[in-house]
C-alpha cells in the first residue's frame, strides 16, 4: 500500500514538474508579446508607424491586443484604409475581436462611410453579444449616423438607450448631422439630462441649417432660463455670429456683455466671431474699438475687420489694421487683394500680390479673378497657367468665370471640356458658372448637355446651381424646363424663386409670375429688392397696371423694401405700356428720388408707341440734362415725327443725327447646329462658310421669284365594279 501511495506522490510530482517546466517556457513569450505591445503603442503615439507595423509583423504570435494596438494606432493618425485591412486579417487569422477592436473598427467604418462593412461589423457585433457595451453601442450608432443611415442609427438607440445614456447625445449628433432638425428638437425634449454639449450641438446644428438661426436664439435664451447648464465658448461661438446673420445689434451686446460676465470676451476662438458680428451689423467702430482692447488680437479678429472695413469701402482704415499687424496669413493679404479690386485699386492689388512673402494658391485664384475682371484675360490665363497643375477646382473655376466675364463663354467650355479630361473635381460653383457660359451663348443644346452631367453629381438639389440652371433655361427660351429645375431643388431660396419669377416675367407670363410669387410668400420667405423688379416687371408686360401698382405700394409697407431706381423705371413702364402717359410723368415728379436718364428713356419710348409727341418733347428735353448727345432720343422723337407724318421735323432730326456720325449696331439671329452657335447678320462675311450660305441664298431667292405654270389637265376617274 506504500509502495502504491509512493508511486502515485512520484507520478504526481513528475507530472507538476513538467507542468512547471511547460510554464516556465512559455512565460517568457507572454513577456515578449507585452513589452512588443507597448513598445508598437509608443512608437505610434510619435507618430512613427511605420516602426511600429514593422514590429508588428515580426510578432511570431499576437493577442487580440496586439491587434488592437496596430488598429487603434492606424485609425488615431487618419490611415482608415490601412486599419480596415488589419481587421480583416485579424478576422482571418481567427483572433476574437474584442470591444476594443469593435469600436475601433466602427469609428474608421464611420470615417470613410462604409456603410456596407459597417453592417458586416454590426453581424459580428450581435454574434459576440458586444452590443450592450458602452463603447460598442455608441461606435455602432456613430457608425450608422455618419453614413447618413439615420434609420438604422434610430433602431440602435431604441434597442440601447436603456442600457447606455451616451447615445441621447450621439443620437442628436446624428439629426443634426443630417440636418433633421425637428426630429433633433423632439430627442433633445425627451432627453433625460442635457448638459452644455447637448445645448451646443443643437444651437450649432440650428445656426448652420440657414433660415433656423431665430430658433437658435430661442433655444439659448431657453438654456438661460432653465440653469440646467452653463453655455461655454463654443455655444457663445455660435450665438454671436447667429446675431451677425440676423443682424440684431442689441441682443449681440447683450451676449457681449455675457462673454465679460464670463471672462471670454477676448477668447481667442470668439474674438474673430465678436469683430466678425459687429461688422456684419456695419458697427465698424465697435469691431475696431474689441481689436484695441486685446492686448494680443487674434488673427483671425484682425482679418475679419479688414474684411468689414472693404466692404464698407473704408480702405485707409483696412490699410491702417493691416500694416499693424504683428502677424499676417495669407488670408490677410487675399482680404487686401480682394478689397483693393473691389474698390478698383487694380495696382495696389497686383503689387501687394507681388509683395506677398509666400504666394498660396487661394492668393493665386483671387488674382486670376482680378485681372479678369479688368480686362486683362491675358495675364489671368498666364497665372492659370502657372497653377493649373495643382488640381485645385477653384483656380479652373475662376478661369472659366474670367473668361464669361470677358466675354469669352466659348473658352469656358473648352476649358470644362479639359478639366473633365484631367479628372479635376467639379464644385458647385463649376457648374453655377457654365450655366452663365450658356445663358451667354443662347444655346440650350449645350446647357441641356451640361444638365446631363450635373445628375451624376450630388449638386443636382442644390439651391445655388438650380438657381443657375432656372436662369440658364429661361434665357434659353425653355420655361418647363426652368419649371423643371425648380422643383428639383431641395429647399428653393428667395433667389431661386426669384429666378423663376423673372423667366416667367420675360417670357410674357404675367399671371404665372404673380402667381408664383403669392406663393413664395406663402411660403413664409420674404422677397428682396430683385423678388419685385422682377414682378413688376411681368406685371409691365402684360398690362396688369392695378396689381403693379398694388404690389408696389405693399413693398415699403409689408415687406420693408425700400423703393430704388429700378422699381421706379419699372412702374414707370408700366403706366407707359399701358398707355397712362400723364400718369407716369406725374409719378416721375412725385418720385422722393432724381429720376436718371433710364427713367426718362422707359417715358420716351412710351411716347413714341402712342404717339404722344407733347409729353414727348418735354421727356426729350429732359433727356439733355443727362447727356449733350442724346442719340436714343433723337431716334425715338424722329420715329414719332414720321408716324404723325411730320416730314419736315423728322429730316431736320435725322440731320442732326448724322452730325453725331453714330453708326447703328446691326442686330442679329443665331442658330444652333452640333452644339455651335451660328451668328449672322446683314452683309456679314465673317463665317467661314459665307460663300456656301449666300450661294444657297441666292438658289433658294431665284426659286422663290420664278414663275412656274401648271397645265390644268382633267383625268377621268372611271371606278370598276
Amino acid at each position: 500500500m506504500l509502495l502504491i501511495k509512493a508511486s502515485i506522490s512520484k507520478a504526481w510530482k513528475l507530472r507538476r514538474l513538467k507542468e512547471f517546466k511547460l510554464y516556465t517556457t512559455h512565460q517568457p513569450n507572454l513577456t515578449d508579446i507585452v513589452s512588443t505591445n507597448i513598445a508598437i503603442s509608443n512608437y505610434a503615439k510619435q507618430s512613427k508607424l511605420g516602426v511600429a507595423r514593422q514590429l508588428f509583423d515580426q510578432m511570431p504570435q499576437r493577442t487580440a491586443v496586439s491587434w488592437n494596438t496596430m488598429i487603434s494606432s492606424y485609425s488615431k493618425h487618419g490611415k482608415c484604409s490601412e486599419a480596415l485591412f488589419l481587421v480583416h486579417s485579424m478576422h482571418r487569422s481567427r483572433t476574437k475581436f474584442t470591444e476594443s477592436t469593435f469600436s475601433s473598427v466602427l469609428s474608421v467604418c464611420a470615417r470613410l462611410r462604409r456603410l456596407q462593412d459597417g453592417k458586416l461589423i454590426h453581424c459580428l457585433v450581435l454574434k459576440s453579444g458586444s452590443e450592450s457595451f458602452e463603447l460598442v453601442g455608441s461606435a455602432l450608432l456613430y457608425s450608422y449616423a455618419s453614413c447618413f443611415e439615420i434609420g438604422e442609427a434610430r433602431r440602435v438607440f431604441d434597442l440601447l438607450v436603456g442600457r447606455n445614456e451616451v447615445l441621447w447625445s450621439l443620437m442628436l449628433v446624428g439629426y443634426v448631422n443630417c440636418k433633421l432638425m425637428d426630429d433633433a428638437m423632439s430627442l433633445f425634449a425627451k432627453m433625460p439630462r442635457r448638459d452644455v454639449i447637448a445645448w451646443t450641438t443643437l444651437i450649432s446644428g440650428l445656426s448652420k441649417n440657414g433660415g433656423s438661426c431665430g430658433k437658435a436664439m430661442e433655444f439659448f435664451r431657453l438654456m438661460m432660463r432653465s440653469g440646467e447648464a452653463t453655455p461655454n465658448e463654443f455655444t457663445f461661438d455660435c450665438v454671436v455670429r447667429d446675431c451677425g446673420r440676423l443682424r440684431i445689434l442689441s441682443q449681440g451686446r447683450a451676449v457681449h456683455g455675457l462673454l465679460m460676465r464670463c471672462g471670454l470676451e477676448y477668447n481667442p476662438s470668439i474674438g474673430g466671431a465678436l469683430v466678425e458680428f459687429y461688422c456684419e451689423c456695419e458697427a465698424l467702430d465697435d469691431a475696431w474699438r474689441l481689436c484695441k482692447g486685446d492686448v494680443n488680437p487674434s488673427l483671425n479678429a484682425l482679418n475679419s475687420l479688414i474684411d468689414g472695413l472693404m466692404l464698407m469701402g473704408r480702405i485707409e482704415d483696412a490699410e491702417l489694421v493691416f500694416k499693424g499687424m504683428t502677424e499676417m496669413n495669407p488670408v490677410s493679404y487675399n482680404l487686401m487683394i480682394k478689397g483693393y479690386a473691389a474698390n478698383c485699386r487694380i495696382d495696389d492689388s497686383k503689387r501687394l500680390f507681388e509683395k506677398m512673402p509666400c504666394k498660396t494658391i487661394f492668393s493665386s485664384n483671387t488674382m486670376i479673378s482680378v485681372y479678369s475682371r479688368n480686362g486683362e484675360i491675358d495675364k489671368a490665363f498666364e497665372l492659370f497657367e502657372e497653377t493649373k497643375n495643382e488640381k485645385n477646382p477653384v483656380t479652373w473655376n475662376s478661369m472659366m468665370s474670367g473668361y464669361i466675364h470677358s466675354g469669352q463663354p466659348e473658352e469656358a467650355l473648352k476649358l470644362y471640356i479639359t478639366m473633365r479630361r484631367l479628372s479635376i473635381l467639379q464644385t458647385r460653383s463649376t457648374f453655377s458658372a457654365l450655366f452663365h457660359a450658356c445663358s451667354c451663348l443662347g444655346s440650350l443644346q449645350q446647357g441641356q448637355l451640361l444638365h446631363g452631367h450635373l445628375i451624376k453629381t450630388p449638386f443636382e438639389s442644390n439651391v445655388y446651381v438650380g438657381t443657375s440652371l432656372i436662369d440658364m433655361y429661361s434665357k434659353c427660351g425653355s420655361i418647363m424646363e426652368a419649371q423643371t429645375s425648380f422643383e428639383s431643388i431641395s429647399s428653393p431660396n428667395v433667389p431661386a424663386w426669384t429666378a423663376l419669377i423673372n423667366g416667367h416675367a420675360h417670357h410674357g407670363l404675367g399671371s404665372e409670375a404673380i402667381s408664383l410669387f403669392n406663393r413664395m410668400i406663402e411660403q413664409g420667405l420674404a422677397p428682396n429688392g430683385a423678388t419685385f423688379v422682377g414682378v413688376l416687371c411681368a406685371c409691365s408686360r402684360t398690362g396688369m397696371v392695378d396689381e403693379g401698382m398694388k404690389i408696389f405700394h405693399s413693398m415699403e409697407r409689408c415687406y420693408g423694401v425700400t423703393p430704388i431706381l429700378e422699381h421706379y423705371t419699372c412702374m414707370v413702364d408700366l403706366l407707359g405700356r399701358s398707355g397712362r402717359i400723364r400718369e407716369a410723368e406725374e409719378f416721375i415728379k412725385k418720385m422722393p428720388l432724381e429720376a436718371d436718364g433710364v427713367i426718362w428713356i422707359a417715358l420716351l419710348s412710351a411716347c413714341w408707341f402712342w404717339m404722344d409727341m407733347e409729353v414727348g418733347e418735354r421727356v426729350a428735353e429732359k433727356m439733355f440734362s443727362f447727356d449733350p448727345q442724346p442719340i436714343s432720343s433723337f431716334v425715338i422723337l424722329s420715329n414719332i415725327n414720321a408716324g404723325l407724318g411730320r416730314w419736315r421735323e423728322k429730316m431736320m432730326l435725322r440731320k442732326i443725327l448724322r452730325g453725331f456720325k453714330v453708326k447703328k449696331d446691326p442686330g442679329c439671329s443665331w442658330i444652333e447646329l452640333k452644339n455651335k452657335v451660328h451668328v449672322f447678320s446683314i452683309e456679314d462675311r465673317t463665317h467661314p462658310y459665307c460663300d456656301m450660305i449666300y450661294a444657297t441664298l441666292e438658289h433658294l431667292t431665284a426659286n422663290v421669284n420664278s414663275i412656274v405654270h401648271f397645265d390644268h389637265v382633267s383625268i377621268p376617274i372611271t371606278q370598276s365594279v
